[in-house]
């Protein structure tokens, strides 16, 4: 069998575009070349301030990783989960890297919902200086949503996925809204006779409420994608710019990241962000830090305590992702993830298998990248629980 967009052209059941390209196998292929797909935005690095992190390699071979079907071993671990890339950081050190399926260092990967979560990070940027405010309306800096069921709602509801919107994130589906979404993305092809959409126009479409506003906790992408519009409304700046000059630049990213985007140069912060693995770690590693970097303050540290001690745990318990997580104790909190215990893990979580964890107790950061099949796959994603649980008990023994 032929490899993926290995000939001058493929053959046609090799070939990866716009309707396949989320599907497996075309999908390890197509989420590390995502911008030959989908048009995208740079996220500038500063080349001569890359935050070095330096190696002290781990031999993880002896770990055994205990999960639903057996004891699996480091390697049985990875393959098991699609990994395309891992990298572990232990007290600032890389003490794991590891690339399979073509990815290597320097490749940018799509890290999918993970964008949320730096998404977060730029909010809280932005409220740490005054330019934004968690209880304002978001109808107040977005006039042209005041007609939809978002009215009403405040950016905090937003950041916590707490707005009332009627709208099913169904990842299998084949029609309706959520598909009317992908289009208005430009990650999905129009149909024959279709017209070109945009992602903001797309919200005149959201004008149903399935419950108040500060109900359960109910993962809506485009809530997201609405807050990269109200920080690019408040700081008056384009979204892939403003997380060079917040984030990426500051942070020492060693390479530039990019964002895909919609006709009209819409951000999908929401899902679009393609990073490498390392430079994903370097942001877990600024989060270990309270924030900072090499002592510049880049994210405020009061942003960060919030996301750990915030966010409702009712909310949780009877939202949509409960189920997933098989009634673990979490909460979720300005677009991260809060696993409770005695050392709280902090987490990004994207479809099809990416994460970034940061435990800040015991300076671990685990960032990793997958291919895997379904959107949503609850055997592989507490395997990679599983695998994190082993991770942080090895470095810790």
């Amino acid at each position: 069998m032929n490899e993926l967009m290995s000939g001058f052209p493929s053959e046609p059941e090799q070939q990866v575009t716009l309707a396949n390209w989320r599907t497996a196998p075309h999908c390890r292929w197509a989420f590390q070349h995502v911008r030959e797909l989908v048009a995208s935005a740079d996220i500038a690095n500063d080349p001569d301030n890359v935050w070095s992190l330096p190696s002290a390699p781990v031999d993880f071979n002896a770990l055994k990783v205990a999960t639903d079907d057996g004891a699996l071993s480091w390697t049985e671990t990875l393959q098991a989960t699609d990994t395309d890339g891992l990298v572990i950081l232990h007290r600032g050190e890389v003490v794991c890297e590891h690339y399979a399926h073509g990815m290597t260092a320097a490749t940018p990967h799509i890290i999918m919902s993970v964008s949320k979560s730096v998404l977060g990070l730029i909010a809280g940027i932005l409220i740490g200086n005054g330019k934004l405010y968690p209880e304002s309306l978001v109808s107040d800096i977005i006039s042209e949503i005041g007609d939809t069921a978002y009215r009403g709602a405040t950016v905090r509801h937003l950041l916590d996925m707490r707005a009332g919107i009627e709208f099913d994130e169904d990842y299998h589906a084949t029609s309706g809204t959520i598909i009317a979404y992908r289009k208005a993305t430009n990650w999905n092809p129009l149909g024959p006779g279709e017209s070109p959409s945009d992602l903001r126009s797309f919200y005149q479409l959201l004008t149903t409420s399935d419950g108040s506003h500060e109900g359960r906790f109910h993962y809506v992408s485009p809530n997201s994608d609405l807050l990269a519009w109200v920080v690019e409304r408040a700081s008056g700046k384009r979204y892939a710019d403003l997380v060079s000059e917040l984030l990426w630049q500051p942070l020492g990213a060693h390479r530039p990241a990019y964002v895909t985007v919609d006709r009209l140069g819409a951000p999908r912060a929401a899902g679009g962000v393609c990073v490498t693995v390392q430079d994903l770690a370097r942001i877990g590693q600024m989060l270990v830090a309270g924030g900072q970097r090499d002592g510049r303050q880049i994210v405020p540290g009061s942003w960060i305590d919030d996301l750990l001690d915030g966010g409702d745990q009712d909310a949780w318990a009877v939202g949509d992702f409960a189920e997933f997580y098989r009634g673990a104790p979490m909460r979720y909190r300005g677009q991260w993830y809060v696993l409770d215990g005695d050392a709280p893990l902090l987490f990004g979580l994207g479809v099809h298998g990416q994460n970034v964890f940061v435990d800040r107790e015991n300076e671990i950061v685990i960032a990793k990248c997958s291919s895997q099949a379904l959107p949503l796959d609850e055997a592989r994603n507490a395997t990679t629980m599983q695998f994190v649980d082993a991770i942080r008990t090895f470095l810790t023994r």
